[in-house]
């Protein structure tokens, strides 16, 4: 049996709108968690998550898959992250988890991508020195699963790597469940702005 997926006492509520389905999980330790699903598809778009900081207050959401909407100035133009930084985004796909770095020009016999098992990270770096990244694997943190060499794989193509790793099977069976769960759950009434977020302080 797969190891529960949040903490005894977790609150969930779902709701569809704009083409997702959103699903809100409330923690007994008034973090919050957000997941949203292509209502046509079932591909998890995005997920984001906040907690409390030590003073008590609301955290910024951080964002585990997908990435976060352009920002509006006081002058009312986008900000947008530097197309010449290098950004990195995971998306999803239903064997394997992806991570795309894009605005990364160098060849590929530049890039080394391993894991560190004991700090149970994906650890990316550049023979030029030019990029080095750390990547958790959130989903295996949270049940207890090993990360491993073998399920590693990545390629480069047009001035991104491309880095995926393959679900294991206790990850696949707890999604099957959460999909099915989350299929039959009763939606509730979309809040007029018609997202879901975190509790106002």
């Amino acid at each position: 049996m797969a190891t529960p997926l949040w903490p005894e006492g977790t609150k969930c509520t779902t709701m569809s709108t704009g083409g997702r389905r959103k699903v809100h999980y409330t923690f007994p330790d008034e973090g919050e968690l957000v997941e949203e699903y292509d209502l046509q598809t079932d591909e998890l778009m995005v997920r984001k998550r906040c907690t409390k900081t030590v003073l008590g207050a609301k955290g910024d959401w951080v964002y585990e898959v997908g990435e976060p909407p352009a920002r509006m100035t006081i002058e009312n133009d986008l900000m947008q992250p530097s197309n010449v930084n290098p950004a990195l985004v995971r998306k999803d796909r239903v064997n394997a988890f992806e991570w795309r770095i894009r605005n990364l020009p160098y060849p590929k016999p530049t890039y080394s991508v391993t894991v560190d098992g004991e700090a149970r990270q994906l650890v990316v770096r550049t023979t030029n020195k030019k990029y080095f990244k750390r990547i958790s694997i959130e989903d295996l943190d949270r049940m207890r699963l090993p990360i491993e060499e073998k399920a590693l794989s990545w390629t480069h193509e047009n001035n991104t790597l491309i880095i995926q790793y393959r679900k294991p099977a206790e990850v696949l069976q707890r999604e099957q469940q959460a999909k099915q769960e989350r299929l039959t759950a009763p939606d509730e009434p979309a809040k007029p702005d018609g997202d879901v977020d975190c509790k106002q302080q």
